[in-house]
């Protein structure tokens, strides 16, 4: 396969017996985007063929084979490589037999002759340039998008997840993501599109629940011009977008029993009408939906389709709330201090072992969203290389929360409760066994029993 990155070593082959006409071309052609190499028969071009050559030009007679047996052994060996055949005969048929047999071009020898080949090369190699550069594309968004880096973790409930993505990326079948808001839902979502048979094609995320109810079905389906009144031109709805990509869902639930029904019509037939038209689009679109709300019990409610949720399921990711990936708060909270730091070319800085404790013990009710946005201020809030707990902005007096995200006995629950309100109230013993229904002398007890450290 010749290598087609861009550089200045673009090869070009000339296979010409004319002496004299291919220095002609040689001259031509010869820059510092091309090297050029000349050959006098066929059996020298094929033997030099280990070199890649990007694009060879032929001379359809040669002393020792025909142009037609020349390019069936480049075509054999170096199938992306562009053969031009230059020649004398103006037989058109053996033209179009060359053009069938995978030649890039046909050019008759003529005075204008080196003109039209320098531009044919010219533009295949815009042409390559061009490719190359989607593939390096390409490479960078799969690159950005390996989920075992978008997703920072290492604990088990994580991996459990990264195993799923696995098998969601060797087949087709449809994603059902739920987990709290915050839990990364769309990561997993694009992680799976861009390291899947899809990924050259369209990611296309609808978040439903911010589109008015009057124009879900627009903005999902499209419509035709004059279909309601203000559609003043066309629409490509979302499904067609995403045609032979990917369509993420997200909040699903909140999408209108209405709705509901046709959007299971798409999905069931393949294919979509746009509103107010009579074309049928026929589709290929793999779905993947996401919700923060129980899907199953909407459906035992009534408000969710039990035939639409089975079609949805395929194969459900649950995504564990951060306050359940133990050690995973404090990687990803140093990930995103380094990231903030760096893109606001600040010193580095360090998380103190209080502070990481605090995060440990915090439960984290809008999950990464709220640890990237919490670390993102203590890097601006702190004015040292060291993130005290001073610096963490967290609605600590969430304290019931905070506790249930440990396993306690309940002593020791009854002690943070009882400690907490005593901190809140200025240790006023007598408010304090008010406002919890408890006796003055059990709080008195449990102090000088010194479980409470106030």
């Amino acid at each position: 396969m010749p290598n087609h990155k861009i550089n200045h070593n673009y090869k070009i082959f000339i296979v010409e017996d004319n002496e004299l006409y291919a220095q002609v071309l040689k001259k031509q052609l010869v820059s510092d985007q091309f090297q050029v190499k000349v050959f006098y028969n066929g059996k020298d071009c094929i033997a030099n063929l280990g070199e890649n050559p990007h694009i060879i030009t032929l001379d359809y007679t040669l002393p020792d084979m025909t142009g037609q047996e020349v390019l069936k052994q480049i075509q054999q060996k170096l199938p992306d490589t562009h053969v031009i055949v230059i020649s004398a005969q103006e037989n058109i048929t053996t033209a179009i037999e060359l053009m069938k047999s995978g030649a890039y071009d046909y050019i008759m020898k003529a005075p204008d002759t080196r003109e039209k080949l320098s531009n044919i090369i010219k533009n295949i190699y815009k042409s390559d340039q061009l490719k190359n550069e989607n593939i390096l594309l390409k490479d960078a968004v799969k690159e950005k998008y390996n989920f075992r880096k978008l997703i920072k973790g290492n604990s088990r409930e994580i991996d459990h997840v990264f195993d799923l993505m696995e098998k969601a990326i060797q087949t087709q079948i449809s994603i059902s993501v739920s987990g709290e808001t915050g839990t990364g839902k769309e990561l997993v979502a694009k992680g799976i599109h861009y390291n899947s048979k899809r990924s050259t094609k369209p990611f296309v995320a609808v978040n439903v629940s911010a589109i008015p109810e009057t124009l879900v079905e627009s903005e999902l389906f499209g419509h035709e011009k004059g279909a309601f009144t203000g559609a003043d031109f066309r629409k490509i709805g979302k499904f067609e977008q995403a045609n032979s990509g990917t369509l993420f869902l997200d909040e699903i639930a909140d999408l209108d029993i209405a709705i509901q029904a046709k959007l299971l019509r798409v999905i069931q037939e393949r294919e979509v009408t746009r509103l107010g038209g009579s074309e049928t689009i026929p589709l290929d679109v793999r779905i993947i939906t996401a919700t923060h709300k129980n899907l199953s019990n909407l459906v035992g409610e009534g408000q969710f389709r039990q035939d639409l949720y089975y079609r949805l399921l395929g194969l459900p990711i649950e995504l564990p709330p951060l306050r359940e990936r133990g050690n995973d708060i404090i990687l990803l909270a140093k990930y995103f201090v380094d990231e903030f730091c760096k893109e606001n070319e600040m010193e580095p800085k360090s998380i103190s072992d209080e502070a990481k404790k605090m995060l440990l013990t915090y439960h984290f009710p809008g999950n990464i969203r709220e640890l990237k946005a919490v670390m993102e201020l203590a890097c601006v809030m702190t004015n040292r290389d060291v993130i005290k707990p001073s610096h963490l902005n967290m609605n600590v007096d969430d304290s019931v929360q905070n506790l249930l995200a440990n396993e306690k006995t309940l002593e020791e629950y009854n002690n943070e409760i009882i400690k907490h309100f005593l901190n809140k109230y200025n240790q006023n013993v007598r408010l304090v066994a008010s406002k919890l229904g408890i006796g003055k002398s059990t709080i008195y007890r449990m102090l000088q029993k010194k479980t409470l450290v106030t």
